[in-house]
């Protein structure tokens, strides 16, 4: 195949080929050929989560699908198209999603899959707008599963396990614009004092890091719908942290040119050229990085912080910046926020795969044992001890077995999963 690599060029595929099917039938034809098969989406996994030794498939070639329902609710697109791609078509429509990840550069059906999320108390992951879904198994069948069927909740978060997705339905709403702030050098010990006033300050909501100093955080970004309710309070909860508004703008990492981040200083703007932090038309963050997220249940979330503080001199080496965000519970089964609100602890690290890895085992221990890492990024946890923090996991593994009987699907990653 080449020398196929992943986003962050940290992963080489080790697959025979990859297929762009234009077509369902022609998706349907090279699932015919047997052999083992993954779906490929926009490549920003930075584990082997997509890998296969058999045949790759994208589906970012099938015909464009983009239908607004009758009652502007709801709309289905094609698995293979991004955020990037829908979000302007939403906006030209007077629609908006609730939220999107801290990148529009991925695809739907990938982040899906996966339990990608953007950040908000009262927002789910992006998994949680999908109402409706199409799943073309692995021996050609058509599944359409909606909210509130059987099977719904455990395919949603697939890990792709099921099979190629290759429409969504998502809850779409009214159009709305958006203002993003950013505050610098906030208090660490007065934001763990009160972190559910910081969280809840704005619509949206993320804490950045590089763990340099472990008195005082780098930034806080909050993004809040307008009309604009809570100034007053935001300039007041602030001042207590004893942060200060930026006076130019910024990026997420400490001295790169804020030229691919969305616009700050309080701009109002379309929900889309907001809620994400880098703009479509950018490599977005680092380029050449590594990620890690861990998401705790909103109880554990101060006491997950303060040993991510107590590793800052093991952590700041090998780090490019550490988020914490927000998610709202869901009923997805394999959903890092699976029952209960979550706190995602995220890491950009830098390219040094072999270091973090290294490192991560420590990271892992001092986490709150209730931690779930991302799907779709590096950890180093043991299969048994991920299952266990899900507790609908068995359920997903017959889910899986019913989908794919020949386990054509089951890669490495899902090996080392028991799956």
């Amino acid at each position: 195949m080449g020398n196929e690599r992943n986003w962050a060029g940290n992963l080489t595929y080790r697959a025979s080929r990859v297929e762009h099917p234009a077509s369902i039938d022609e998706l349907r034809a090279l699932l015919a050929q047997g052999g083992p098969v993954r779906m490929l989406g926009s490549r920003h996994c930075f584990n082997d989560i997509a890998d296969t030794e058999g045949v790759l498939i994208a589906l970012d070639r099938l015909p464009a699908v983009f239908e607004v329902s009758p009652e502007r609710d709801a709309v289905r697109v094609v698995g293979g198209l991004r955020y990037g791609d829908i979000a302007p078509l939403l906006a030209a429509d007077g629609l908006a999603l609730a939220n999107l990840a801290s990148l529009p550069h991925i695809s739907v059906a990938g982040a899906v899959a996966t339990g990608t999320h953007g950040s908000g108390d009262a927002i789910g992951s992006l998994a949680s707008a999908v109402r409706a879904l199409t799943i073309v198994t692995p021996g050609g069948e058509t599944r359409e599963l909606r909210r509130g069927d059987a099977d719904f909740d455990g395919a949603v978060v697939s890990l792709g396990a099921l099979g190629a997705v290759v429409d969504l339905t998502l809850d779409v709403e009214p159009t709305y614009d958006v203002a993003q702030h950013v505050f610098e050098h906030p208090s660490w010990d007065a934001i763990l004092t009160d972190l559910e006033a910081v969280t809840g300050i704005g619509t949206s909501v993320s804490i950045f890091s590089t763990w340099q100093h472990t008195d005082v955080a780098d930034q806080i970004w909050v993004k809040q719908r307008l009309p604009e309710a809570r100034e007053a309070a935001r300039e007041s909860l602030f001042e207590s942290l004893g942060a200060e508004a930026a006076a130019s703008k910024r990026h997420p990492i400490l001295g790169v040119d804020p030229v691919a981040c969305t616009e700050q200083l309080g701009a109002p703007g379309p929900w889309f050229e907001r809620l994400a932090h880098f703009k479509l038309e950018f490599t977005p963050s680092a380029g050449a990085e590594i990620q890690s997220e861990y998401l705790v249940p909103r109880a554990d979330a101060v006491a997950a912080i303060q040993a991510v503080r107590s590793l800052a001199g093991q952590i700041a080496p090998l780090l490019l910046v550490n988020e914490i965000r927000t998610v709202k519970a869901d009923d997805l089964w394999l959903s890092s926020s699976y029952g209960t609100d979550a706190v995602g602890i995220h890491f950009t690290w830098k390219p040094d795969e072999a270091a973090v890895r290294a490192f991560l085992p420590t990271l892992e221990a001092a986490l709150p044992p209730t931690a779930r890492p991302h799907w779709g990024k590096v950890f180093t946890l043991d299969a048994a001890e991920v299952r266990e923090r899900y507790p609908r996991f068995d359920d997903f593994a017959a889910l899986a077995a019913r989908f794919d009987p020949e386990r054509r699907l089951v890669n490495g990653f899902l090996e080392r999963l028991g799956l």
